[in-house]
């Protein structure tokens, strides 16, 4: 049925829900919420000038839309978030990175707990720490609480497997205290864990002092091994200390969160504060869509973000006013179980570490942009100066052909393919040389050759016939150059085959010095000297590199399987059975040959004729 826009706006009620719009292929384009599905998505087909350059582009592509009604503005948020999630509909404003962030776990309902790496927070009786920016060290926080608290990391079930084992190699080098085997009481254990988790509040000066009182006791002692242990273990701890910044004297946990933007892009960075101390900070960049102000970008990274993590802090600190900041505050609120405030710092410390959030993410996005640019000076840009070179403009694929064999055996072809400067691998090509016997390199590029470029013509010719596009087809796009690993005589043997299928495709080699490295290109009879430390010269040696690559790991992978030709194959009533025996029994080719025929015959799989066959060949 067709979609009347006109008429399916006029049955929108006026309550608040979530609306789909998708284009004529049905995909989901946009996801967005209202108070009133009515006004709101009426709103989109109203004439205004007040629509961005996106939005009108994005209602241009609307073939129907579907709604979803909720009980409240609340409801329809969540749904929305949820629906954004799963579609990544490319006209929202999308948070790129889908990160997730570790926790310390201290399983505290067990009778003797342990400390452990947790990918997620869940709703149990344990207590989590975090979430944390880095995984290496969360790691390295828990293999430190381990060593001074020596708290058991085995998975025994406890109290119950106690003595049902020897203890593990860690009691043995002191790292825990074996209540697997009852050496230590639940009470006793139960201090340990109360201090290991007094260093996970941030109280690290107890531990500190101890350590220290330890250290001096074993130097005092003479026992200056046990006095590095506790030194390192006193370094470890005061590094861990050093990065816990105090940001506040508050002790809440809250998330500082401001962005920049350029007219494509933007990037949201967030400060981590937890008890008080700033443990890290992170980037994350999104896609600008229909959103064009900061508002509407930081409403979309909120809820994106907050919906796809457990751990909901109690402030948000942000650069502007979020859209619909008491909805989304009820909603966080929801999630974490108590009050969330979401405040816009005017003034003070709290001003300056928004400032400073701001300041991070310019600089993200202008290291990003840089890094845009050198990449596109080394892909596109070095194409075109490869263009420039050889007098050429709009060259976007490039195909470069290459011949691997061992002395005529099993020879290949490989095709390689690089487009805006970028390897296209899904396009590279593999050739079985069929029709050339023996090391013959220019007959073999012929071969290849003309396979590609024949295979494509009757593609392209049979895709027109089913009234296809000729983009279906794998050969049917021809390269706007043709590189050949070597100089003159290749490239001719390209131009003959090029011109014997009539097609007009400029060719170049790849010419070599006489220590193997790339030294110029031969185009049009002329060797042209190239810049060495030019971005285009660094593309040429990637392609010929490439080329040669994928052809010797072909032929590597043939003879791997064992499908390399042998010289025992030409004999008459010798099989791959009989083959492998006699290599089995004289090792090489040159001792088969030296073999009498009474040697041939006891071979085993071998019989009187067989051995006659392989005689005589050699003689």
């Amino acid at each position: 049925m067709v979609f009347n826009i006109e008429e399916e706006l006029k049955k929108l009620p006026s309550q608040p829900g979530v609306y789909i719009m998708h284009d004529s292929k049905d995909e989901i384009i946009y996801v967005g919420k209202a108070i009133s599905l009515k006004n709101r998505v009426r709103q989109y087909f109203q004439s205004s000038r007040n629509k961005t350059a996106k939005i009108e582009q994005m209602v241009s592509r609307i073939a129907r839309f579907e709604y979803i009604i909720t009980d409240s503005e609340l409801e329809a948020l969540v749904l929305e978030c949820n629906l954004i999630k799963e579609h990544r509909p490319r006209y929202n404003t999308m948070l790129k990175d889908d990160k997730s962030y570790p926790y310390i776990k201290v399983t505290v309902n067990e009778e003797f707990p342990r400390v452990l790496f947790a990918r997620e927070m869940k709703k149990d009786k344990n207590k989590y720490f975090g979430p944390y920016t880095s995984a290496g060290a969360v790691k390295d926080t828990i293999d430190l609480i381990h060593k001074i608290y020596r708290i058991r990391t085995c998975n025994r079930n406890l109290p119950k497997d106690i003595g049902k084992d020897r203890p593990c190699l860690n009691y043995h080098i002191k790292q825990c205290d074996a209540p697997c085997q009852g050496y230590i009481s639940r009470e006793e254990y139960a201090k340990s864990i109360g201090q290991a988790l007094d260093f996970l509040n941030g109280q690290y000066g107890p531990v500190i002092k101890s350590l220290e009182q330890k250290m001096q006791a074993a130097s005092d002692e003479l026992d200056f091994e046990k006095a590095i242990e506790y030194r390192e273990l006193l370094n470890s701890v005061k590094q861990i200390a050093q990065k816990q910044k105090i940001t506040s004297s508050s002790m809440e946990d809250r998330d500082i969160i401001a962005m920049a933007k350029d007219e494509k892009d933007a990037v949201v960075q967030v400060f981590f504060v937890r008890d008080g101390r700033l443990i890290g900070r992170e980037h994350f960049h999104v896609t600008v869509a229909t959103a064009e102000d900061s508002k509407q970008i930081l409403t979309s990274f909120v809820k994106q973000f907050y919906a796809g993590t457990p751990f909901v802090p109690r402030e948000l600190w942000v650069q502007t006013e979020l859209e619909d900041s008491g909805v989304i505050s009820e909603w966080l609120s929801a999630k974490r179980g108590q009050k969330v405030r979401i405040t816009v710092p005017q003034k003070g410390q709290k001003e300056r570490l928004v400032e400073l959030a701001e300041k991070n993410a310019a600089l993200v996005l202008s290291q990003d942009k840089e890094k845009i640019k050198r990449e596109e000076l080394r892909t596109r840009g070095a194409m075109n100066q490869v263009g420039e070179w050889l007098g050429l403009t709009g060259i976007r694929r490039i195909e470069a052909f290459d011949i691997s064999n061992t002395s005529g055996i099993e020879s290949v072809g490989s095709m390689i393919v690089y487009e805006d400067g970028k390897p296209k691998r899904n396009d590279y090509r593999k050739f079985k040389i069929k029709w050339v016997k023996g090391p013959n390199d220019y007959a073999s590029m012929k071969e290849v050759l003309t396979r590609r470029f024949s295979h494509g013509l009757e593609e392209a010719d049979l895709l027109k016939e089913k009234g296809m596009d000729e983009s279906f087809g794998s050969f049917t796009r021809f390269p706007d150059l043709i590189m050949m690993d070597g100089g003159k005589g290749q490239v001719n043997v390209a131009l003959e085959v090029l011109n014997e299928l009539k097609l007009s495709i400029p060719v170049c080699g790849m010419v070599k010095d006489d220590n193997h490295r790339t030294r110029g290109l031969y185009y049009q009879n002329v060797e042209i000297p190239i810049d060495k430390h030019s971005e285009g010269f660094r593309l040429i040696t990637r392609i010929q590199d490439e080329a040669h690559r994928f052809a010797i790991e072909y032929h590597r992978s043939l003879r791997n399987k064992g499908q390399v030709k042998s010289i025992l194959d030409d004999i008459s009533g010798i099989g791959p059975t009989r083959r492998k025996a006699l290599m089995r029994q004289f090792k090489s080719i040159e001792a088969v040959k030296e073999a009498t025929l009474e040697e041939l015959a006891g071979a085993p799989g071998m019989n009187r004729q067989a051995a006659q066959s392989v005689y005589d060949f050699f003689h």
